[in-house]
């Protein structure tokens, strides 16, 4: 082989590697689904969203049917406002709930959409209504220390008791 291509080889190597790195940066970002279907917008009010972020997916039953577009503050309520993107092909009874998930024990969050069992689908721009936050992992332990302390604290004077 000839210096020149063997130098041409070595420059495709290195552009597809790069790509791959490409492609692994974007499927980590979450940004890999460059598609802009046809959606429609819903809203969820949290009165926590824990580490859900932009471009987090909402799925149902498992399946990704939309995003999250965006993710605001409520100056009124202080709750947290997420704006949905939902794939036009998938419908949801108005009366369908929303709960942030976590995938996996300390995986990335999303929102969990079961759908309920009315007539009516949520229209376009609609608010869902009911809707659990997140559960954050450090309340967990902190309530499960406060439970323990408490107990201890009881038994430590029920023993001196007697």
């Amino acid at each position: 082989m000839s210096k020149r291509t063997i130098e041409i080889l070595v420059g495709l190597f290195v552009v597809l590697g790069l790509l791959a790195l490409l492609f692994v940066a974007l499927k980590a970002a979450n940004l890999t689904s460059f598609s802009n279907g046809d959606t429609y917008p819903l809203t969820a009010r949290f009165d926590n969203i824990g580490g859900l972020k932009v471009r987090a997916p909402v799925r149902s039953a498992g399946v990704t049917v939309g995003r999250v577009a965006s993710i605001a503050l409520d100056p009124k309520t202080y709750q947290g406002v997420v704006r949905l993107e939902i794939d036009r092909r998938f419908k949801f009874p108005a009366d369908s709930s929303a709960k942030i998930l976590t995938a996996g024990l300390l995986g990335d969050q999303y929102v969990g959409l079961e759908p309920g069992g009315d007539d009516k689908d949520l229209a376009p721009g609609a608010t869902i209504a009911q809707t659990q936050s997140a559960v954050v992992l450090e309340n967990l332990i902190g309530q499960f220390l406060t439970g323990r302390a408490a107990e201890a604290g009881s038994s430590a004077a029920s023993g001196a008791g007697s």
